[in-house]
């Protein structure tokens, strides 16, 4: 008969064991601080319960589970699981899975989250105390929310919205998804929303009705801990759509592009479209008359606005001096093109770099302008025909004759402010007439001259440039 004898641990066994335990004991001590923290993150003003914290030791994971806070002003906070992922003291994410806020006199539902996930926090828990952190110690590395659902008629949602037109309103909105990057006090990196939609009632001048947007993403926002210094690089908003008895508009693409540093930018705006008709129907009935007048003149009838348009600046450095140029179109469909050329050489004040020339145009009033010119390039499409039968009804005269009567007014003005001016409103005139069908309006500045010079003697600016004006 053999007796067992036990076979000795190795030196590896007993690292892994003593390992295991002493992270066991930290995991241990992280979950009494993590329930401590929210303990005290809702210690003032209410009750709360939370039905377990547990620990997962190897996969470094906190949860609590079953958070029910009670406020005393009437509001109830649930999450149903508060998870911290990673480093108690430098988590690699902190994750809120099914959060609740309701009214618990009505058990009216304010707002819903299906899941937010935190990544890189600063802290796992942030004390909502104003003076428990500085504004330096909030920081997120990324941001997303799925599943946002918001009551507007609620004290939540004044302060979620305050200060713009939502934070008044009644009615649900629905957010699809959130993302951000790089989130702080002072600067965001990005922030998207996509799929967002709500019904609202009494908001503002827009009244009762409806609105989706498919996206909207800003990035490179800065100086937000500063008033008067934000400056925004990037703003893209796709797809909105909005119906109200004051507005039904639906609007393509929004693109601001506001980072100066590679020398140009502007804005873009695409498809843009307004159902005057359908908004004429919504109106007022004594209002109805005169809103269809001005909705024949721009539509020509349809009912329909449709607008595209283009602002774009550039920035080139030469060798002695700089250029700035503009590039910019206006699209009304159906009634008229408008399409503005700028080039401009001048000498910068010392230290205006482009970025600063287009964040902020004082600095233009010190420029020196080195000639330059500029090119406006109307083309009617309908607009200044409507015009002229528009002001013959009103005027309760033949288009012929109200024509010559606007002609001799435009001669009238140009004997006052010069021939430039009169050539410009002339060529206007041959437009309401149908004469001519475009405007071309070319200025050339004079070789040396400043912003200042024109401002101080606005009457006499027409004469210190050169200016063609053409009509066909």
């Amino acid at each position: 008969m053999k007796l067992y004898r036990p076979r000795s641990i190795g030196l590896k066994q007993a690292l892994v064991f003593v390992a295991l335990f002493g992270a066991h004991g930290v995991a241990m001590a992280d979950a009494e601080r993590f329930e401590a923290d929210l303990r005290a993150l809702f210690s003032e003003g209410g009750t709360l319960s939370i039905g377990d914290v547990s620990s997962a030791m190897l996969r470094s994971r906190l949860t609590a589970e079953d958070i029910v806070f009670e406020a005393e002003e009437g509001e109830r906070l649930l999450i149903d699981r508060y998870i911290v992922s990673g480093d108690y003291d430098a988590p690699t994410d902190v994750t809120l899975e099914g959060l609740r806020i309701e009214d618990s006199l009505t058990e009216l539902t304010l707002m819903s989250v299906e899941r937010i996930v935190l990544g890189e926090p600063s802290q796992a828990v942030f004390p909502l105390h104003d003076d428990a952190l500085t504004p330096e110690q909030v920081r997120l590395g990324s941001l997303a929310i799925d599943g946002i659902v918001i009551e507007l008629a609620s004290e939540l949602a004044e302060e979620i919205f305050f200060d713009t037109p939502l934070s008044s309103g009644h009615g649900r909105m629905t957010i699809d998804k959130l993302r951000g990057e790089s989130l702080s006090h002072e600067a965001i990196g990005m922030l998207e929303i996509s799929g967002m939609a709500g019904v609202f009632d009494e908001l503002e001048e827009l009244g009762s009705g409806s609105f989706t947007l498919r996206s909207l993403r800003l990035e490179g926002l800065t100086g937000i801990d500063k008033e008067g210094e934000e400056k925004l690089a990037s703003l893209v908003l796709r797809d909105l759509a909005v119906e109200s008895p004051e507005l039904v508009a639906r609007l393509a693409l929004f693109d601001l592009d506001g980072n100066f540093d590679d020398g140009k930018g502007g804005v873009r705006l695409e498809g843009l479209h307004m159902d005057l008709a359908r908004m004429i129907e919504l109106a007022p009935e004594d209002e109805r008359t005169q809103l269809r007048m001005v909705s024949n003149v721009l539509t020509g009838g349809s009912g329909e606005l449709r607008l595209d348009a283009a602002l774009l600046g550039s920035w080139q450095e030469k060798d002695e001096h700089s250029v700035l140029i503009s590039d910019s179109q206006i699209d009304i469909h159906d009634a008229l093109s408008l399409l503005l050329d700028i080039n401009l050489p001048l000498l910068l004040p010392h230290e205006v770099t482009p970025s600063d020339a287009f964040s902020n145009m004082e600095w233009l009033e010190d420029a020196t302008l080195l000639g330059g010119n500029i090119h406006l390039s109307l083309a009617n499409q309908g607009l200044f025909s409507r015009l002229a039968t528009l002001g013959a009804a009103m005027e309760g005269v033949t288009e012929a004759l109200y024509v010559e009567q606007v002609r001799t007014q435009a001669q009238g003005f140009g004997m006052m402010f010069g021939p430039e001016i009169q050539a410009i409103l002339v060529g206007l005139v041959d437009l309401l007439e149908g004469s001519a069908q475009h405007l071309d309006v070319r200025v050339t500045l004079p070789a040396q001259s400043t912003v200042t010079s024109y401002m101080s003697d606005p009457l006499g600016v027409p004469g210190k440039l050169s200016v063609k004006v053409e009509t066909r």
